[in-house]
C-alpha cells in the first residue's frame, strides 16, 4: 500500500531510478495498473519497456473520435503487431450529440468543455479502477509539467487516492527519440512534419521554430493541458 508520507520519504530514491526499474518495481508491488497512452513517440517508448516487464499489462487509450487518422492508424499497428493488451475507453456522448447539444465545432466555441467532454470524464472512469496510473509525462514538455515527480500520490474528484508514476518524467525530447531510433519503433508520422505533441486533429499545428514542444495544442486558446492531468489534488 501507498501513502503520501511513504512517495515523499522514498522521493529521492524514485528520483534516482532509471525508467526501466521504475516500470519493473511498479508492475512487482501493485495489481491494478494502468498506462494511459496516446501514442505518442513518449508513450511507445513506454509501451515497449513495458512490454518487457510484463506483456499482458493494461495499456489505455482514450478514443476521442477526433484523433488523427495517423494516430488511429498507428494504434491499430501497435496492438496488431506487438499484441499489447489494449483498452479503448470513448466518450459518453458521440460527436453528433455533442453537436446537437452544443453546437458546432465546441473545440473552438469552449475547447475545456469539449476536452472535459471526450477526454476528461472517460479518464474519470478507468481511474476507479485503477490503484495505479503510468503516464508518459516530461518536465521539459512546458511550463506547466516543468515540477512533476516520478512518483506522485493524487487524489480523485471521488476523493480515492492513487499512485501516478510519470517513468520518463526526467527525459528530454532528444531521450525520447534516441530511444525510439535505437529500438527501431514506430511512431506517427505527423513528427516528420513537426508535429511534435500530437492530440485531437482540430487542435493542434506544426510547432514553430522556437515554440515549447506543446506550443502546438489549442493555439491561440491560451491553453496547454487537455485537464487530463489537471482534475486530480496532488497531494
Amino acid at each position: 500500500m501507498f501513502t503520501k508520507e511513504f512517495v515523499k520519504e522514498r522521493s529521492d530514491h524514485f528520483e534516482n531510478l532509471p525508467a526501466q526499474d521504475l516500470l519493473k518495481w511498479v508492475y512487482q508491488n501493485y495489481k491494478n495498473v494502468g498506462f494511459t497512452s496516446s501514442f505518442s513517440a513518449d508513450d511507445v517508448s513506454i509501451i515497449h519497456m513495458i512490454k518487457q516487464i510484463k506483456p499482458d499489462a493494461l495499456i489505455i487509450f482514450i478514443d476521442t473520435d477526433y484523433h488523427f487518422p495517423e494516430t488511429y492508424q498507428l494504434v491499430n499497428k501497435i496492438k496488431d503487431e506487438w499484441g499489447i493488451n489494449l483498452k479503448i475507453i470513448k466518450p459518453l456522448i458521440s460527436i453528433e450529440e455533442q453537436e446537437r447539444v452544443y453546437g458546432e465545432k465546441l473545440y473552438e466555441k469552449d475547447p475545456d468543455k469539449c476536452c472535459q467532454i471526450r477526454k476528461v470524464e472517460p479518464l474519470k472512469r478507468v481511474l476507479e479502477e485503477l490503484e495505479v496510473w503510468i503516464t508518459g509525462m516530461r518536465r521539459d514538455q512546458s511550463p506547466t509539467r516543468a515540477n512533476i515527480g516520478k512518483v506522485e500520490t493524487h487524489k480523485l474528484p471521488s476523493g480515492k487516492t492513487i499512485l501516478k508514476v510519470n517513468p520518463i518524467a526526467d527525459w528530454t525530447r532528444k531521450d525520447v527519440w534516441n530511444y525510439v531510433y535505437k529500438n527501431e519503433l514506430p511512431y506517427n508520422p505527423l513528427y516528420d512534419q513537426n508535429y511534435l505533441s500530437i492530440g485531437c486533429a482540430p487542435c493542434t499545428r506544426p510547432v514553430r521554430e522556437g515554440e515549447d514542444e506543446r506550443a502546438g495544442r489549442w493555439s491561440g486558446k491560451g491553453k496547454l493541458e487537455c485537464g487530463l492531468h489537471t482534475f486530480t489534488e496532488k497531494e
